[in-house]
Order: structure tokens, then sequence, then C-alpha cells
């Protein structure tokens, strides 16, 4: 088993408050629970009959560590842990795993407030899986990052399963959503579907929702929501521009990337989405464990001028990294943004490219496997 990345943090914050992990299905949320625990006796899932009763009953298990799986399902889920949370003894223990609604759900009233760490769970990168290997890197872009695809070694095993993880995402957990039911056209499953469909290939390009609506002739707002939707369902995440007073950014629509990367058939697309994901594991978990004032985006502006993302702390430039898939001069753009921003690092990463040197204002041209190892 590889050993998950949050497996120390998780421990401790146990110490000290309850721990939600969140994040997209299947990435190894509940696995990473069942090893934290010394036995199976704490291990708790709304859906199976037998644990739901004692839930609800509260004859919880003698167990140092209760994990609740999928308790989001319970309506009153978050007042069972308040309740829960403030009798304990203090050696007590409580983790909750989920995913789109669990994350969705935190936000709604403050009962829980001041009881908890959220932890963002993300799948397998290069960094995780402690290696450098270009083979494990291909393996890795071509596989998917989600535990089981990847660990089968199989692209066909790859395919079936990313197609049957859109199907459930999509049928199952949109409609578990309450919201979903209260707006236009919620009910078109088969529209949102075909947005699902379409979204892979604009990858890496500014998302006009017009457009979507002309091609599904469907209003704006309900393109809106089902984007909401598939965000909250932690299918797709959208990065906006880099605003800042020493450049002139023009606020464009937003990009948008997919967790599964492998929906993405363009290679050198893939890549980008697979760096994507990469940045924004690491981002997020600067945020969840470290409280920092840190985001993800990208540059882009009137010139044509840009850059594939930019990490930016308390608003400043701190990394820009441009996505080549192979070897290539240094971007134009890499070079205008490090001019403006000198203290920034700087890097442009290949897909199959060797080359790797130190270039013109200290850029670092390198394949991409040396600097996703550098990352969580």
């Amino acid at each position: 088993m590889i050993k998950r990345y949050l497996t120390e943090q998780i421990r401790n914050d146990l110490n000290k408050k309850m721990v939600f992990i969140g994040g997209p299905r299947q990435v190894g949320k509940t696995i990473l629970a069942q090893f934290l625990l010394q036995n199976r006796q704490g291990y708790l899932n709304w859906d199976v009959s037998e644990h739901r009763e004692k839930i609800l009953k509260q004859a919880l298990p003698h167990s140092t560590l209760w994990v609740f799986d999928e308790l989001h399902k319970y309506k009153l889920w978050r007042n069972f842990l308040k309740g829960l949370y403030d009798v304990r003894p203090l050696e007590q223990k409580i983790l909750v795993t989920g995913s789109a609604r669990l994350d969705y759900y935190r936000f709604s009233g403050d009962s829980l407030q001041g009881r908890y760490h959220y932890l963002r769970m993300h799948s397998l990168s290069l960094a995780e899986l402690k290696s450098k290997e270009q083979s494990d890197f291909l393996d890795l872009l071509n596989l998917g990052g989600f535990p089981e695809p990847f660990l089968s070694g199989s692209e066909i095993e790859a395919k079936r399963w990313s197609s049957e993880y859109r199907t459930r995402l999509l049928r199952e957990d949109s409609a578990q959503l309450e919201h979903v039911e209260r707006v236009e056209c919620a009910q078109d499953l088969g529209t949102i579907e075909l947005l699902a469909m379409r979204l892979p290939e604009l990858v890496g390009s500014p998302l006009s929702i017009n457009s979507i609506c002309e091609d599904l002739q469907v209003s704006h707002k309900s393109v809106s929501t089902w984007l909401e939707i598939l965000e909250r369902m932690y299918a797709i995440f959208p990065l906006s521009p880099l605003g800042s007073s020493k450049i002139w950014a023009v606020k464009k629509e937003q990009k948008h990337y997919h967790f599964d990367w492998t929906l993405v058939t363009t290679p050198s697309l893939r890549f980008e989405n697979l760096v994507a994901c990469a940045l924004l594991k690491q981002v997020h978990f600067s945020q969840d464990t470290k409280g920092e004032n840190i985001e993800l985006c990208y540059f882009r502006d009137v010139d044509g001028r840009e850059v594939d993302f930019v990490v930016a702390k308390d608003k400043k430039p701190i990394l820009f990294v441009e996505c080549k898939w192979e070897d290539d001069a240094i971007s134009p753009a890499l070079k205008y943004m490090k001019m403006r921003f000198p203290d920034c690092e700087a890097w442009q990463i290949s897909a199959i490219g060797k080359k790797d040197y130190r270039g013109e204002l200290a850029i670092r041209v390198c394949p991409a496997r040396l600097f996703l190892k550098t990352l969580v």
C-alpha cells in the first residue's frame, strides 16, 4: 500500500479536533481512514444498515478512533457530530470522510464551527509515488492518478474505470445534491452529460459559457449551475486569471481542468491538466495544513501573452509554470512575467523533452518529472 501524503497530518490533527476528509470519489479516503484504525471496530459506514442502526441508536463501538464514512447522507449529521464531540472523552478521536456533499453541506450553518479541521485529499502524484523516472510519469499521464486505475497498470482497465466513474458521478452524485432539484432544467441529466462530454475538449482555454449555451440550446443560468454542480462533485475545477496592479490583465472567463485528466484526449492538454492537478494539490495542502492565503491561477493579457499557471500568495505571484509537450525555446510570455516579478520562481517544463538547464532570467527549463517531484 502506498502511504498517502495526508497520513501524518491527519494523525496530528486528530489529537486536537475532529478531522473531515473531503475530495473526489475513489481517491482513497476510505482506505486511508481504515489504515489509521488499529482495528475495524471503529469504522461505521452510513450505507451499511447494521452500521446505520448503531449510529442512530448511538451504540458506538469501543474504539479510541471512530471513522464515519458517508455520514453526510444522514440529514441530522451535523447535530449528531456536535453532540458526540461535546460529550466525548478527551482521548476519543473522530474522523469523517465524504466527497461532494460533505464539502457542500459543511458550509450550511455553523453548528460545527471550531470543532474540526478540514483536509482535501487528491489523487496520486509523482511526488507521492516517490519517483522521478520518466516511465512512472508516463504511466501517471496515461492511467490517471486515481489509485484503482493507476495500480491496475492497464490502459484498457483505466479507460473502463474512467467511463464508469463519470457515469456514477453524473447519475448518482449529481442527483444527491439537494439544490439540483430546485434549478431550471435540473432533471435533464442527459443535457448535463452532454456538457460533461464537451468540457474535456475545452481544457486549457478560457471557457465561454455563452458558446456552450448556444451549443446545448439552454440558458446561461442552467449552464452556470451545472458547472457549479460539477465543481461541487470534484469533477472539474476552475482557474481565474491573475489580477495585479502591476500588469494589464484581462478579466476573461475562467479556465477549467478535470480531476480525471484521462478524459482529455489531446496529449499536450492532458499533460497540462495533470500539472494543474499537481499544483492544485500543493495549493490545497498549503491552505488546509498551514492556513496560507495561496491560490492557483493563470496569466493572460490583451496582447495575447499567457502563462499556463501562476501560484500567488497574499495576491503576489510566487511561482510561474509553463507547460510544453517537448523541448522548446523559453516562452516569451514567461520571460515577460519573470521580468516584472524577478523574485518569482519560474519553470518551463516538458512532457517528453530532455533538456535541463537554467536559462535567461534564471528560468529553469527541465523535464516535467523533475518539477513534479518537488510538490506533494
